[in-house]
């Protein structure tokens, strides 16, 4: 298994034509938004070991800069964004085959250093002047989920930056870049000691759905279809629970 970050279309393409050889191995081209990370990179071992010979290339990254390479023409297989509305731009492009379905949520938390150093206790001190706040820009899912949080707490947030993909955000938190930052609950668990989580309380936290769709013109149908229903089925859900997703309403 094999995982990259986001990619344009068109070295992910050059990348793939400037090899060439004979009788190759299957690969299973699987885009999933950046907080899926480490779910999928389990899933797909455990879909190479059902699969001999195939090989699954994780391309990872902020799901609507992964919607817009593969409307490009990336050649990708199996698409997971981190909400329906960025999903819904591959289907009013005829990109998906199939109906997408839903198979996690994920709610919002705050990000903040190890001991809370900035003190933050709410969305509401996010706002704070003087504060490095980090969010994901708002074309992109965990963006558009801070926004709404931010309209429920009733404040208007400016962050410092605004980043492309929610491990970005975690990333800049980590690193002692930023004070705070909106991520998701999978995503502070993920980084263990290395961040605290402050809760998000409803409905400011309120979930995305993941959709997950094999990709039309795809070199492997059956291959992306059987990834699908991996995710879908009680192994890929395992998987999921793990880690903090949430299952699908």
């Amino acid at each position: 298994m094999r995982s990259r970050g986001p990619l344009g279309a068109a070295a992910l393409l050059l990348a793939l034509t400037g090899c060439s050889g004979d009788a190759e191995a299957p690969t299973l081209r699987v885009y999933a938004a950046a907080s899926l990370a480490a779910t999928f990179e389990e899933i797909a071992t455990l879909f190479e070991a059902d699969h001999d010979g195939v090989e699954v290339e994780l391309v990872l990254g902020g799901s609507s800069d992964l919607a817009a390479q593969i409307g490009e023409g990336a050649p990708a297989d199996v698409f997971a964004a981190a909400d329906e509305p960025t999903m819904g731009t591959l289907v009013e492009e005829d990109l998906a085959t199939g109906t997408p379905e839903v198979f996690a949520t994920n709610a919002l938390e705050i990000a903040v250093s190890p001991g809370n150093p900035a003190d933050v206790r709410s969305v509401a001190d996010l706002a704070r002047p003087g504060l490095r706040l980090v969010l994901c820009a708002p074309e992109v899912p965990c963006g558009a989920a801070a926004a709404r949080a931010a309209r429920a707490a009733g404040v208007a947030l400016e962050p410092v930056s605004e980043e492309q993909s929610v491990s970005d955000v975690l990333g800049k938190v980590r690193s002692g870049e930023a004070d705070a930052g909106l991520v998701y609950v999978t995503d502070v668990l993920a980084a263990g000691g290395a961040v605290a989580g402050v809760d998000v309380p409803a409905p400011g936290a309120a979930a995305n759905r993941y959709p997950i769709v094999p990709v039309a013109g795809s070199a492997e149908p059956d291959l992306a279809a059987a990834f699908r229903d991996l995710v879908l089925g009680p192994e890929g859900q395992r998987v999921l629970r793990a880690a903090g997703f949430a299952p699908a309403p």
